[in-house]
């Protein structure tokens, strides 16, 4: 069973930055950010796989890197330039059956954590 606990949400003003984390108890395989913004649909943030490869979704490139400490096992975002539109729950997630080729819907993950909040002020 992989366990997963985000941490480092908060509220900042535009431009600011914020660092998300996420303990991911014994998981070494695709894992990525969500968010969903009140009204909305949960859509993919960030994705990485085992490698270290990764995918960004257009709103956020340039701005937020995913990456993973695997000796801790944990997940980052790390969010820079923050804009009122990135405020939402984020949730860190885990697909339990790829480790390379990994999906980016919410139908391909199985294991999520129970979300941080992030709220941008303009």
């Amino acid at each position: 069973q992989v366990q997963l606990v985000e941490s480092g949400g908060g509220s900042v003003q535009a431009g600011g930055s914020l660092r998300l984390s996420c303990a991911a108890s014994g998981y070494s395989g695709c894992m990525a950010w969500f968010r969903q913004a009140p009204g909305k649909e949960r859509e993919e943030v960030a994705v990485i796989n085992s490698g270290g490869s990764t995918l960004y979704a257009d709103s956020v490139k340039g701005r937020f890197t995913i990456s993973k400490d695997n000796a801790e096992n944990t997940l980052y975002l790390q969010m820079n330039s923050l804009l009122p539109e990135d405020t939402a729950m984020y949730y860190c997630a885990a697909d339990p059956f790829r480790s390379w080729s990994c999906g980016t819907v919410v139908a391909d993950f199985g294991y999520w954590g129970q979300g941080t909040q992030v709220t941008v002020s303009s």
